[in-house]
Formats: C-alpha cells, structure tokens, sequence
C-alpha cells in the first residue's frame, strides 16, 4: 500500500513542503514516484519520515545532528524511535487508567 505526499504530511501534522525538503535532506527517505511524478511512500518510508520526525521536531536536533545520528546509529536509531513510541502509548494507557479510578 502506497501514501500520498498529503496523507504523509498529515500523519505528523506537517506540510508536505517539509516532507519534500527532508526528502533532499535525509537519504533514507526514498519514495516511489509514478508516472506522473508523485511520489508514493510506502511503510519503510513512513518509518524513517517517523525518525527524522522524532530527532528534529520532537528532539530538537539540527539537520546535520540528525543526519549524523542516524549515520552513527543506523538501525538502532529505528529501534530506539519504535521503543519510545511504544512507551509513549504505554505512558497515555495508563494516564487514562487512573483519571477512570475513583
């Protein structure tokens, strides 16, 4: 399943400019473009948009920390982002657990 440059940008609530200068930016993003020339992100895609996403905008990294970040740590940059998101979700589940306790 393929997503659009819009679709992708309002998954993390950013312009799809911004998707496209990270594009340029980052290498590991590499999305699939069709004949018309639109690009087509698939899950691996999103995965690395979400890396990026997390070391700029959640993190506060420079372009040029991230992308070294990511040169050092490869995979386990990946790994680490999974990790945190998981424990995000983690974190929320149980906040409503205990507003619903008396």
């Amino acid at each position: 399943m393929y997503y659009t440059i819009g679709e992708v940008a309002e998954m993390f609530g950013v312009a799809a400019s911004l998707i496209r200068f990270w594009e340029t930016e980052f290498d590991i993003i590499t999305p699939r473009k069709n004949r018309k020339g639109n690009r087509q992100y698939t899950k691996d895609d999103i995965e690395n948009i979400k890396l990026v996403f997390h070391l700029v905008k959640e993190r506060g990294y420079t372009l040029q920390g991230a992308k070294d970040y990511i040169k050092i740590h490869g995979t386990k940059a990946k790994e680490k982002t999974e990790i945190i998101e998981s424990l995000q979700k983690v974190k929320a589940f149980l906040i409503e657990l205990k507003k619903s306790l008396p």
